[in-house]
């Protein structure tokens, strides 16, 4: 196949890495400033999954130099706030037989992808392996909670096509499968990432010490029942019945699965770039003010992190 990766940050040096291994033609978009060094050392995938190298047919910096080229399938990796832009852009690369796979964070990459791109082509995953950048091209995959789930919000595509791209995946060592119910594990990745990603960005610690210390688990049981009282305003659907039966998969299963891994929004932060937090607990506050819903912990959780953001933008 014919696959484009867009970003070769952590997640998508992973992707492009064991694709190009399994033998299709990867090309990636990368940032300027790594390009030269990813075009000259390739790409490469430590950690858990062993240690892997490879040269991708192509990399480039800019979506205008593959004007006319037509991908089979591409792969979005880039923040949240970057992906109403960057469907935009690669609108015109979507031929007939293009699906466009948004493996990232957060709610509403869908809808901000649907602007630009028809809704049957475009793929939601929900991925709950953590990989972090070592240098440029660079990922180590350092813990793993549960498969790779993808799918149709809309159920605009075929379940079998889905079948099939997954197991395209699992013979790339991605373990992958597909999901008539991708919402309902989209968002259980937010209610989790909500709870660790931010905390851990603001106390630099890991998942673990955060489930660890009494302060910062009661700050995530408190998070994690304001979403479930939202998702009851606005009858949205979890695998969960309540906030309890996730909090004890989260504590028992979720957490100690990955309780080694720090969150990439501290990453951001300590590299001074934008976080994703409007994406996760920032999108609970938007849709709770829209409904009429009082979620104060996680307003505050939103501020504090904006605030953390900021200072390391602004002053280094």
């Amino acid at each position: 196949m014919k696959i484009l990766v867009i970003g070769l940050g952590a997640l998508g040096s992973v992707y492009s890495c064991l694709l190009s291994l399994a033998g299709h033609e990867v090309t990636g978009l990368s940032r300027p400033a790594s390009l030269d060094k990813i075009k000259s050392n390739g790409v490469k995938v430590t950690g858990i999954w062993g240690e892997h190298t490879t040269m991708l047919f192509n990399v480039v910096s800019d979506v205008s130099k593959l004007t006319r080229q037509k991908f089979d399938m591409v792969i979005v990796t880039v923040k949240s706030f970057l992906t109403e832009e960057i469907a935009q852009q690669i609108a015109p690369l979507v031929g007939d037989n293009t699906y466009v796979f948004l493996l990232q964070n957060g709610y509403g990459n869908f809808e901000a992808a649907a602007k630009s791109i028809p809704g049957d082509k475009i793929v939601l995953g929900r991925v709950i392996f953590g990989a972090e950048t070592l240098a440029p091209g660079e990922s180590k995959v350092t813990v793993i909670a549960d498969d790779v789930m993808i799918g149709s919000p809309e159920n605009l595509i075929n379940q079998e096509l889905l079948e099939e791209f997954a197991g395209i995946f699992r013979k790339a060592l991605i373990p992958t499968k597909a999901s008539l119910e991708i919402m309902n594990y989209i968002w259980g990745k937010i209610i989790y990432n909500s709870a660790l990603n931010s905390l851990g960005a603001i106390f630099e610690v890991s998942y673990g010490k955060l489930a660890e210390e009494p302060v910062t688990r009661e700050l995530m049981n408190m998070m994690i029942r304001e979403i479930f009282e939202l998702l009851k305003v606005r009858n949205i659907p979890t695998f969960w019945p309540d906030a309890q039966s996730y909090l004890t998969n989260f504590y028992d299963h979720l957490v100690p699965t990955t309780s080694a891994h720090h969150s990439s929004m501290l990453q951001d932060i300590q590299s001074g770039r934008r976080t994703e937090i409007n994406a996760l607990n920032g999108a609970v506050v938007e849709l709770a003010h829209k409904s009429g819903t009082l979620v104060p912990v996680n307003e505050v959780i939103v501020a504090m992190v904006k605030a953390k953001e900021n200072f390391n933008i602004r002053h280094g």
